[in-house]
């Protein structure tokens, strides 16, 4: 019998190749190499994922056919064993739901993985005979293309509601009410209104090239969704460890919001709050000190979660990170080593 370190080494080794088949059956599936061409009618694209498109229920179900639903948002089935993605706001605080199906049909859901700074869930349902959609892992898309959103807007009966739009930019960043911020985005005129969160933005491809996301409420055709390039990576990770993986920096980034000026009285109004920092870390081995405020990742400000972990994967290829900081002496900058894991990211 081997030693107990070599049998964990064989171990591990097995799971990293299951995991890397998975990860190649997944991307096999739906990369880019297989591309169609766009050029569906809108009637084929809805007729091609429409089946897909389902909706997620919060609020209770209707106690007869004659009540309106109250449904709180739409989903998309990914996976045939039954997984759906949707965004996480529709389902903050809840744990289990019901889905609507576009058959009509209604089963239990859980929530089996979740992450608020790219307002994302998935929900695993039982059923049999689920079509999946097709996600566009790599969409290349071009300003002025037709796309077509689909979800269940204002838990209208019927089933869901298909609109049609342009794509009107891409790469738009938004600010969403919990004071996070969102990157990547894709903005379109398709109309969307609420309870379309969640639902798929569709290229004429038929593939999923977005998750509907947000609006701007003061404004007219001017609607968001999570670009599916930038979401895709994360999604197999979601799937296998019901987490969004994130590399360990030595120490947790917390958005300064009032109630957490007001519980660690800080003088600071805006930036990242470093708590639990890991001495024998890499950030605290670079002088990082509980309770230092970070304003700046490379000299690009950061407001939140959001921006300093986009600051962060964007940082580029060089070894080290500037962090500035309103430090409990000052202002400093210090200068830390990137995580192994961030540099094999990019």
């Amino acid at each position: 019998m081997p030693p107990p370190s070599a049998t964990c080494r064989v171990l591990w080794i097995t799971i990293l190749l299951a995991s890397l088949a998975y990860d190649s059956a997944w991307a096999a599936a739906n990369g880019s190499a297989t591309s169609s061409e766009k050029n569906l009618s809108v009637p084929a694209v809805v007729a091609k994922i429409r089946s897909s498109v389902v909706t997620i229920l919060t609020r209770g179900v209707p106690a007869s056919p004659s009540q309106t639903q109250s449904g709180s948002g739409s989903g998309v089935i990914i996976d045939d064993g039954g997984y759906i993605l949707t965004n996480n706001h529709l389902v903050t605080g809840v744990k289990s739901m019901v889905v609507g199906l576009s058959t009509g049909r209604l089963t239990p859901g859980r929530v089996v993985a979740r992450d608020f700074l790219l307002d994302l869930a998935l929900v695993k349902i039982n059923a049999q005979d689920l079509v999946a959609a097709t996600l566009h892992a790599k969409p290349d898309l071009e300003i002025g293309e037709s796309v077509v959103a689909i979800g269940n807007p204002l838990a209208l009966k019927g089933g869901s509601t298909v609109t049609v739009g342009v794509v009107s930019a891409l790469d738009r960043s938004v600010l969403t009410p919990d004071g996070e911020t969102l990157y990547d985005l894709i903005q379109t005129d398709a109309a969307i209104n609420p309870g379309n969160s969640g639902g798929p933005l569709v290229d004429l491809s038929g593939r999923v090239v977005g998750i509907n996301v947000i609006i701007a409420p003061s404004a007219q055709a001017i609607s968001y969704a999570l670009s599916m390039e930038a979401i895709y990576p994360h999604i197999q990770s979601m799937m296998v460890r019901g987490s969004i993986y994130r590399p360990d920096l030595g120490f947790t980034p917390v958005t300064i919001t009032p109630s957490i000026i007001a519980s660690f009285g800080l003088e600071g109004d805006r930036g990242v709050l470093a708590l639990e920092v890991d001495s024998a870390k890499p950030a605290g081995l670079g002088g990082l000190q509980n309770g230092d405020i970070i304003t700046a990742v490379d000299q690009h400000q950061v407001f939140n979660m959001g921006d300093f972990w986009h600051a962060l994967l964007r940082s580029g290829d060089q070894p080290t990170v500037q962090l500035t900081l309103h430090g409990k002496s000052g202002p400093a900058t210090l200068q830390l080593p990137k995580p192994a894991a961030l540099k094999a990211a990019q």
